[in-house]
């Protein structure tokens, strides 16, 4: 079996961002990037999937400038076999990354794709749903447990109020959430071994899909700043304020 990891490269997790001077978007300089945490738990279980027998190989795919080659290389190290890059300059979309992924999935013709439910910079959760459409694959969304079982893999997912269990036939679309996270940190020998391993790189262009983005960024603002508590006097004053104030009732 075969598995493909997509992966995303995003600022790191314990940055705090900023927005640039003209809102026009994010400032990047200098910030320290890392894999998407959701993608990261997605390359973790693909591995465990890999040391229990399931799988031969373990594929990481990312879509970005060439400096994403960074967070492959780190995915290579936790124990994946060898990535892919699809370079693009772009902005882009969720339906953009769906439709690189189909191209991927179908030439690598992977039995499992594993995603991160959503990037922790866009929050969209769509790229997964997207590609099942459009590979028309089952699909176990926000996976907090997965198996592989007789040629099926049975996803426990959280839902709203407790858990739901779907048993899909392979190939499929899973993605991980929070719950389905067992750290796994890469050895010095393995970051030594992934350097040998490989990486091909191709051009979103080349393969002839329209990645283009159809949304246009009208401002980026930093959400207001937080400001100190007070003290009531009353439970009818602390009613009053979180209904004309804080407007929450």
């Amino acid at each position: 079996m075969k598995i493909l990891v997509a992966i995303k490269r995003v600022v790191d997790a314990n940055v705090k961002v900023r927005v640039r001077s003209d809102h026009s978007g994010v400032d990047l300089t200098n910030a320290k990037m890392a894999i998407n945490p959701f993608c990261e738990i997605a390359v973790e279980e693909a591995i465990r999937m890999k040391e229990a027998g399931h799988a031969e190989e373990v594929i990481v795919g990312s879509i970005g400038p060439a400096v994403c080659q960074e967070q492959i290389r780190t995915a290579l190290a936790l124990g994946a076999d060898r990535g892919i890059l699809v370079e693009s300059e772009e902005e882009l979309q969720p339906l953009a990354v769906a439709n690189v992924l189909k191209v991927l999935v179908e030439k690598e013709a992977a039995d499992l794709v594993l995603l991160g439910k959503q990037s922790i910079d866009t929050d969209n959760n769509q790229v997964g749903q997207m590609l099942a459409a459009l590979c028309n694959m089952p699909q176990g969304t926000f996976a907090c447990k997965a198996e592989i079982k007789d040629g099926k893999i049975a996803v426990t997912r959280e839902i709203d109020g407790g858990e739901q269990t779907v048993l899909l036939q392979l190939p499929a679309v899973v993605t991980t959430d929070l719950r389905l996270n067992e750290p796994r940190y890469a050895s010095l020998p393995n970051i030594m071994k992934s350097k040998k391993k490989p990486i091909d790189r191709m051009n979103a262009a080349d393969l002839g899909i329209d990645i283009s983005s159809k949304l246009t960024t009208l401002r980026v603002t930093p959400p207001p700043e937080r400001t100190a508590g007070i003290l009531v006097e009353s439970v009818d004053e602390l009613i009053s304020k979180l209904k004309t104030e804080a407007k929450v009732i």
